[in-house]
């Protein structure tokens, strides 16, 4: 059932609309972009189990002129002529930075609030809070928030060359990238930086930079982007994890990382640095 939106909101003329099934967004065939319109397209969803909300307002910094509301249909497939789902990946490569935030931000709650409906405390069945995005318990008033997932991602370098590893996710891509992990419990931001390097390639680092975050909702993490100086050893793959890892001079890049993404962004870091001297 359609439900956590009012009747005036649905009628709104003008709307950015996301409509989740499965891991996939239903968009306008031959775009690549969120509808923008109003319910009178979408009326085909009242069919299906699914549920609405209306994503929080973002900063003025990174608002889209529109309010946006997010349909979940859960495990439904649907089928609709005229639309076609797409992956949120190819989404977010052909989107602005607008959308990027937009559909980051939507697909961490669709995420959260699929994965939370019962009280991880005392099992009974949770409540959505309709005033922040939270998920309540009534009998044991357990309240949950969407989880963010601390990353850090760092790009290597010596003199001019770059240390990019091709993941086992990206095995049949061949695309290379910079050095990412998880910041585990009780650890800081630069210790989480030394230990992956030294795991994942076997490698010391020095001379830290902090240089930009980034949401990167696969599906709830938060990217905290470092350039780091190489120090000493010799590249080991970690098994398992890494297919492969080498120095790269900037003039002989492997496939890499759209500049869409913080992993781009920091590999093009490099590029200047070495140009500017």
């Amino acid at each position: 059932m359609i439900k956590a939106v009012s009747d005036r909101q649905l009628q709104s003329a003008q709307a950015h609309w996301l409509i989740f099934s499965r891991d996939k967004i239903l968009v306008p065939k031959s775009t690549t972009s969120l509808y923008l319109g109003g319910w009178s397209a979408l009326e085909f969803i009242a069919h299906h189990q699914a549920s609405i909300v209306e994503l929080p307002p973002l900063s003025e910094h990174h608002a889209v002129g529109a309010p946006v509301y997010i349909i979940d249909t859960g495990a439904e497939h649907i089928e609709q002529d005229n639309w076609e789902l797409t992956s949120l990946r190819t989404l977010l490569a052909a989107g602005t930075d607008e959308q990027f935030n937009v559909l980051a931000r939507a697909w961490q709650y669709v995420h959260f609030l699929r994965t939370h409906r019962y009280c991880g405390q005392c099992g009974a069945k949770m409540e959505q809070v309709d005033w922040e995005m939270a998920m309540q318990c009534h009998q044991c008033k357990h309240r949950v928030y969407p989880r963010i997932s601390p990353c850090i991602i760092v790009a290597i370098y010596r003199q001019n060359q770059i240390l990019l590893a091709k993941g086992v996710r990206h095995k049949d891509t061949n695309m290379y990238s910079t050095i990412a992990g998880f910041v585990e419990s009780g650890e800081s931001l630069e210790q989480a930086v030394h230990r992956e390097v030294e795991e994942e390639v076997g490698v010391k680092v020095k001379n830290l930079t902090y240089f930009d975050s980034q949401p990167w909702p696969f599906p709830h993490s938060l990217m905290m982007g470092y350039l780091a100086e190489y120090e000493s050893g010799d590249i080991v793959p970690e098994e398992g994890e890494i297919v492969d890892a080498q120095w790269f001079d900037i003039d002989a890049l492997p496939d890499i990382p759209p500049k869409l993404s913080i992993a781009g962004r920091l590999i093009e870091a490099v590029l200047n640095k070495h140009k500017g001297g």
